[in-house]
């Protein structure tokens, strides 16, 4: 493609997939365009090797991106290879992973290049909710191609070259990349939200490979399915234990530990992850109460509050997981919604798309309560009122309005420590414990902790072919 024997683009193909399994698409293709001498400069394959291969043997489409040529920008064909490959994607039902490292727009092609770039948007949007995309950053990824990797379903970018921005941090009033780098790993993970994972090329790359894995190959592939070698009825005897930090509990539930998190730095409030539970792929949304450290301390605690970060983050997962038919499984413990101006200034709407997002999945749904479930932010986390299908309750779990004892303090204001506390305990039994919300009908079953995965997976499977259909209408505007 460039100069060099063999170039990145290739090298990065070559390490993502099967041995010897790419086959290239395209190969012979070059820019047209002949304003200001471009007939003179060479640019094989114009700037991008697009062509199919396997990972662990599942068919996917990729396009890899070589900024060695005409110094990484895009034309009108590169675009077009690139819609190429979407097209055939779509045909087929497989994933499409795109490998980026662009400068941006080719100057020299102007309004064909941009028209072609528009394709691109257009190819992605018709792909959306059909095959899964995937984007690995390894250089620039700017201006319309961070539009590009957003279209994707998830992102992961290369930690010390890879940048992702709209604008770059020195074209930012006020800022510069010295003072708050935007375009980098770390801001775009935290702050943004945009990205699943970073490392070193390798580590993205397998991480690639990892997540290709576990979904479905598109919107018709019901449940991702790998054959289960661990214990179907496995008691996990600690897990009541790892109810606050689901990093601990998810990995203890899944068929040999697997997990694959999404947005693992954004929101850190809520998990979201893909499980095996019988071989089947499940997306997971959990309330985190404390975040530990690789050595066992707290690292950060949320004191049980849904923040908007991680209310928006929940609704992007459901939303894609309901597109392509993976079971949702909520693990439960909060008892309201994260109390701070700049929290407040999106909370509304971030909870409303995420308690839309589980009213109108019709992908199997099934909430595990495990702590504290009190008031609306208990609702809006898959309850029964919203549309599970089933709802488990640890044996320890509270779920009613509110916290019992600042339920008494309201009812029975002005009253003395004493009466506070009787009542607050007569309040605890009747509407707050578990028995009562079973005996109502809003809990199916309830569990010991150590006995969930063995739950989950009975009813994954009883939930395997539910067929429901959401009201006719165009879409919902939430």
């Amino acid at each position: 493609m460039s100069n060099n024997v063999q170039s990145t683009a290739r090298v990065r193909i070559d390490s993502l997939l099967d041995a010897n399994s790419f086959v290239e698409i395209g190969a012979g293709v070059t820019a047209r365009t002949t304003d200001f001498n471009m007939t003179e400069k060479k640019a094989p394959s114009d700037g991008v090797v697009t062509g199919y291969g396997q990972i662990d043997g599942k068919p996917v489409y990729v396009y890899s991106q070589d900024a060695s040529v005409l110094k990484g920008t895009m034309g009108e064909m590169h675009a077009r290879k690139i819609v190429n490959i979407y097209r055939l994607a779509c045909k087929t039902g497989s994933p499409v992973i795109g490998l980026v490292d662009c400068a941006g727009l080719r100057l020299e092609e102007a309004t064909d290049g941009l028209n072609a770039f528009g394709e691109v948007y257009m190819a992605q949007a018709n792909a959306s909710g059909v095959v899964p995309q995937i984007t690995g950053i390894f250089g620039m990824c700017g201006g319309g191609m961070a539009i590009s990797q957003a279209l994707a379903d998830f992102t992961f970018m290369e930690s010390k070259k890879a940048q992702l921005f709209v604008n770059s941090p020195n074209a930012i009033p006020g800022n510069s990349e010295a003072k708050c780098n935007t375009a980098g790993c770390d801001f775009q993970g935290k702050e943004a939200g945009a990205i699943d994972g970073c490392g070193t090329e390798e580590e993205i790359l397998g991480q690639i490979r990892g997540l290709v894995s576990m979904l479905p190959s598109n919107n018709e592939d019901d449940m991702s399915y790998a054959e289960c070698t661990d214990d179907l009825n496995r008691v996990c005897a600690d897990l009541a234990a790892c109810a606050e930090d689901p990093a601990l509990l998810l990995p203890r539930i899944s068929d040999s530990g697997v997990v694959a998190e999404a947005k693992p730095f954004f929101g850190r409030d809520m998990v979201t992850a893909f499980i095996k539970l019988n071989g089947y792929t499940v997306g997971c949304v959990a309330n985190r109460a404390v975040l530990y450290d690789a050595e066992g301390n707290k690292a950060e605690e949320f004191g049980k509050e849904i923040s908007a970060r991680g209310a928006k983050k929940a609704a992007e997962f459901v939303n894609f997981c309901d597109a392509f038919s993976i079971p949702v499984v909520t693990f439960t413990n909060t008892k309201g919604f994260k109390a701070a101006k700049c929290s407040e200034a999106n909370m509304a709407d971030a909870v409303a798309k995420m308690t839309f997002a589980f009213a109108n999945a019709t992908t199997p749904k099934v909430n595990v309560i495990t702590g504290e479930a009190f008031g609306s932010a208990y609702l809006t986390m898959n309850s029964k009122s919203i549309g599970a299908d089933l709802v488990y309750a640890w044996t320890d779990a509270k779920i009613g309005m509110m916290d019992a004892t600042a339920a008494a303090k309201i009812m029975f204001d002005g009253k003395g420590g004493e009466v506070i506390t009787a009542e607050a305990a007569k309040y605890d039994a009747l509407q707050n414990s578990v028995e009562s919300a079973a005996a109502r009908g809003y809990v199916d079953t309830v569990i010991d902790a150590a006995e969930t995965r063995k739950y989950l997976i009975g009813a994954i499977d009883m939930l395997f072919t539910k067929r429901e259909y959401a009201p006719d209408r165009k879409h919902g505007t939430v």
